[in-house]
């Protein structure tokens, strides 16, 4: 945490910027978000067919996974599903969730109780740069 030793001015004149996650939760998450490997790099599935679960496996593939694949067997008798990357994966991904609080104030108090959460965190970014580009129109004016 990065604080200013010496406080020129009341808390009020002040904007606190944090990034939060709350304790003990976890949300599901697209691959994207977490950074998946098989889906920066696509991955394969190799299926037994001659087995119940492989062949229902197989066809699950073909007819309900709504995903891109190329398909080829094996000397072993194995179907090989080679899946493009860029897509979701077979896994379930979770991740925990970020709350972006824009509060009036610093760490010696809130005097105006206005806090903003912004639901996106690029909206947080750019509220965070326009904050920042205020601060060196004010320094410039003296």
């Amino acid at each position: 945490m990065n604080r200013v030793d010496r406080q020129l001015l009341a808390p009020g004149a002040y904007q606190t910027y944090s990034i939060t996650s709350p304790r003990d939760t976890s949300v599901a998450a697209a691959c994207q978000q977490v950074g998946c490997a098989a889906w920066l790099h696509g991955w394969e599935s190799k299926v037994d067919e001659r087995t119940e679960l492989g062949a229902r496996q197989a066809q699950y593939i073909r007819t309900q996974s709504r995903r891109t694949f190329r398909e080829q067997r094996t000397e072993a008798g194995l179907t090989v599903f080679r899946f493009a990357s860029g897509q979701r994966c077979f896994a379930e991904h979770r991740t925990r969730p970020e709350v972006y609080v824009v509060r009036d104030g610093d760490w010696r108090g809130n005097p105006t109780g206005k806090t903003r959460t912004h639901t996106r965190p690029q909206d947080w970014v750019e509220d965070f740069g326009e904050h920042q580009l205020r601060l060196v129109d004010q320094q410039k004016e003296g």
